[in-house]
């Protein structure tokens, strides 16, 4: 669902021919914070987890348990738990990429600019600077996961899809709106990675390359700025109790 979404977004403003084609970077910004909305509310069972970002940080910063208690789904972190979690992202971002080519294939076949395409799957840099882009990506996903768990800390909250869908969503839009400009903000491993492989393997007219010597940014960046916001929080977060 977030993937879906989210790529679709990309696809309405990217593509040409479409009735959002040129809708601009805060409509992306905005479709991708509802489409973490979408992905946190139907992803309660697994305690939201649709970022190995966000879940490499919790586990940073140390969660004992994944899922959901109100529906007694919660399992021991180990390393089975966070491979199986990181798979599943990872499967359920290349299906969403597959279903918005799916909705989007005429317009795809219609768009001459192989770049475009690319962009509907995957991040890619406003200027190209290797080491600035992980920099950037490593501070918006810091932002993202310090914020979740300091959600995370108040009374009565556990987890992330405790927290609500809305908080999460306005948390992805003001990341989008103030860091996303440099590359596209990722600020998840498998939002990256999934819909590229999904570029690269499906018959998509005239795609090009899939850009894969940038393609270790989204993911490297995101999984640093991940863990550090877990250790940090242990430090600048303190549990607040009632």
């Amino acid at each position: 669902m977030l993937v879906l979404l989210g790529t679709g977004v990309v696809a309405n403003v990217a593509l040409i021919k479409n009735k959002g084609f040129n809708g601009g970077f805060l409509m992306v910004n905005i479709g991708w914070g509802l489409a973490v909305f979408s992905g946190v509310t139907v992803a309660y069972n697994s305690g939201a987890h649709l970022n190995p970002a966000v879940t490499l940080g919790l586990v940073a910063n140390g969660a004992k348990t994944f899922g959901s208690a109100a529906t007694h789904t919660l399992v021991a972190v180990n390393p089975g738990t966070i491979l199986l979690y990181i798979l599943a992202q990872m499967l359920g971002a290349i299906i969403g990429a597959v279903f918005t080519w799916l909705a989007y294939k005429q317009h795809f076949d219609e768009e001459p600019e192989p770049a475009n395409k690319l962009g509907v799957f995957s991040t890619g840099p406003a200027i190209r600077s290797y080491a600035w882009n992980l920099v950037t990506e490593i501070i918006g996903t810091f932002v993202l996961v310090f914020v979740v768990i300091a959600f995370g800390k108040q009374p009565g909250v556990s987890g992330l899809a405790a927290l609500g869908a809305l908080p999460v969503a306005l948390l992805v839009i003001v990341i989008g709106t103030s860091l996303g400009g440099p590359t596209g903000y990722a600020i998840n491993p498998a939002r990256d990675l999934g819909p590229r492989i999904a570029h690269a393997i499906l018959p998509i007219k005239g795609k090009g390359s899939s850009d894969w010597s940038y393609s270790w940014v989204p993911v490297v960046g995101p999984i640093i700025g991940g863990l550090l916001a877990g250790w940090l929080a242990l430090v600048l977060l303190p549990v607040i109790t009632k």
